[in-house]
């Protein structure tokens, strides 16, 4: 089976004027404040998402909730108001038509998140904050995505 070598992706996300290295340590300085913001709201508390999967807690559904809300506001106004990125480009945002696959992939996702204790999101942090015993799910997350990968053209659509 010939692979294609360079593939199509679903949701384009293609910067026409390339970045620096450095104006890239924008994204390290938000990226660790994000990091800071989930371990203060105890995001990464593998505590915390058991209450969340046994239902003994609002907690984190207040904070998922709280996430949707502002995405959904955040896509009106970007789309509303013809928002464009710091360089001026259109932010294109495809559309992504239902799959079955997504619902197997969600129950996946969310056993495996019941498990761990941890999503991706939060994953670095946890390793950030010491919790070291993380690296076997990140591992594993990167072992899963890498069999996604080799197996996605045969999985149901």
């Amino acid at each position: 089976m010939k692979e294609d070598k360079n593939p199509v992706c679903d949701a384009p996300n293609e910067l026409i004027q390339k970045e620096s290295f450095l104006s890239n340590i924008k994204y390290l300085i938000v990226g660790t404040l994000f990091g800071i913001v989930f371990v203060k709201a105890e995001i990464i508390s593998w505590f915390r998402i058991q209450e969340m999967f046994r239902m003994q807690s609002f907690h984190m559904y207040g904070v998922i909730g709280t996430a949707v809300v502002v995405g959904m506001i955040s896509l009106f106004i970007i789309k509303k108001f013809n928002i464009t990125t710091l360089n001026g480009e259109e932010i294109v945002i495809a559309k992504k038509p239902f799959s079955k696959g997504v619902i197997y992939g969600g129950f996946m996702f969310g056993l495996g998140w019941a498990i761990t204790g941890a999503c991706p999101g939060p994953l670095f942090a946890q390793i950030g904050s010491g919790y070291l015993v993380v690296i076997v799910t990140f591992l594993s997350a990167m072992a899963g995505t890498w069999t996604y990968g080799l197996l996605q053209k045969s999985l149901p659509h």
